[in-house]
């Protein structure tokens, strides 16, 4: 089991902090800051760690905003020479001086985006960003246009990252969920920028995009298509890998897949039929070109699994991506444990089963799902 990320944040980053502080101002009360900071700190998580952090800085710095985020930004340098930049949690150092910028400047427009221009090519100001993009959209918008062209591959980034209307970790931005054509006009202009750091996540983007607006994402896609360089093709698959799972035609369709006729389900298999929670299934079934010309045929299925209120939920499941000639046909199958996981808890049922072929539903059946303590019957 991987260590929790908390064990690497630990009370010695609250000391480090407080030592970079003082270096560039003295009066601050390191004993204090350091006492409040670690106050019931064993038992928070990293985020709230550094809210905790975050939330002493503001109660020990001058509350005078201006003053207090001069005396963080000069501490950087300190910090940064400090630092064990060997490692790889090292960066999270600066998620306190994200969150102090985050909740505490909002109505310092200029002097945070100048403090989140620095702490993004240290850490991430993928979060401290938000804030202002929801309070200042067009002031915020035309300053990251700016960065689009900016020298440094973290503040490019950052344009991408930081508008990405469903971030993990963040709070959502609903004003672009509505209405992403702010995000696409900056995406359009980092879209063939020469990091893949940057172009990553401007697929990551887009693919947020593509889930509440599949056509918007699919048309996109489409357009960036037109002379696209080898570094563009991977940036829209990359985009397009939720729309795919989805079996989203027009998705499909840009990658080459659905535009010839005839693939068709043949052989149907679900075996075994009745089968209890805790074992396992396996779903099978060919995939023939029933057509005159070669297919490409992505390939995959799913199963509507019964829900704890009686209604169904369907999961897909991806197989493979068939390259098909005339009259020809390929087997394709998958095991499948039905036992309880973290994720998901099955219950008992008659989950049905489909194929799904260049994002055609194809029914292949049903099989009966049993309680462990249920007999099945002969």
């Amino acid at each position: 089991m991987a260590e929790p990320l908390k064990n690497h944040f630990g009370p010695d980053v609250p000391r480090l902090i407080s030592r970079s502080i003082a270096g560039v101002w003295p009066a601050f009360p390191c004993k204090e800051f350091i006492k409040d900071s670690l106050q019931g700190y064993e038992a928070l998580e990293l985020v709230p760690r550094s809210r905790q952090i975050a939330a002493t800085l503001q109660t020990y710095l001058p509350q005078d905003y201006e003053e207090a985020i001069d005396i963080l930004r000069q501490s950087l340098q300190v910090l940064e020479a400090e630092r064990n930049d060997d490692h790889p949690m090292s960066g999270f150092v600066y998620m306190p001086h994200c969150v102090f910028v985050a909740e505490y400047g909002v109505d310092h427009f200029e002097l945070s985006m100048e403090a989140n221009y620095e702490l993004t090519q240290l850490f991430t100001a993928e979060f401290s960003i938000r804030p202002y993009l929801s309070t200042y959209p067009d002031k915020c918008l035309a300053l990251l246009k700016k960065w689009c062209t900016d020298p440094s591959v973290d503040v490019r980034r950052l344009v991408s990252e930081g508008t990405r209307p469903r971030l993990p970790w963040a709070a959502r931005l609903p004003e672009f969920q509505r209405d992403p054509t702010p995000v696409l006009a900056l995406l359009e202009r980092l879209k063939d920028d020469p990091e893949l750091y940057v172009r990553r996540s401007v697929a990551n983007n887009l693919n947020d995009i593509g889930k509440d607006h599949p056509d918007r994402l699919v048309a996109t896609a489409r357009a960036w298509m037109k002379g696209a360089s080898e570094d563009r093709k991977w940036l829209i698959r990359h985009a397009l890998r939720s729309a795919v799972k989805r079996g989203d035609a027009g998705a499909l369709r840009i990658l080459g897949f659905g535009d010839a006729k005839g693939p068709a389900v043949q052989g149907k298999r679900i075996a075994p039929k009745r089968v209890h929670i805790g074992d396992s299934i396996t779903v099978a079934f060919e995939v023939a070109n029933t057509g005159t010309k070669p297919s490409r045929v992505m390939v995959d299925f799913r199963i509507h699994y019964v829900k704890a209120n009686g209604t169904s939920s369907a999961k897909v499941f991806k197989l493979k991506a068939l390259e098909l000639a005339p009259g020809e046909s390929l087997s394709v199958h998958k095991k499948i444990s039905v036992n309880d996981m973290s994720t998901r808890k099955h219950y008992a049922g008659r989950p049905a089963v489909d194929a799904i072929l260049n994002g055609e539903i194809m029914p292949l059946g049903f099989f009966s799902l049993l309680d462990r303590q249920e007999e099945p019957e002969d």
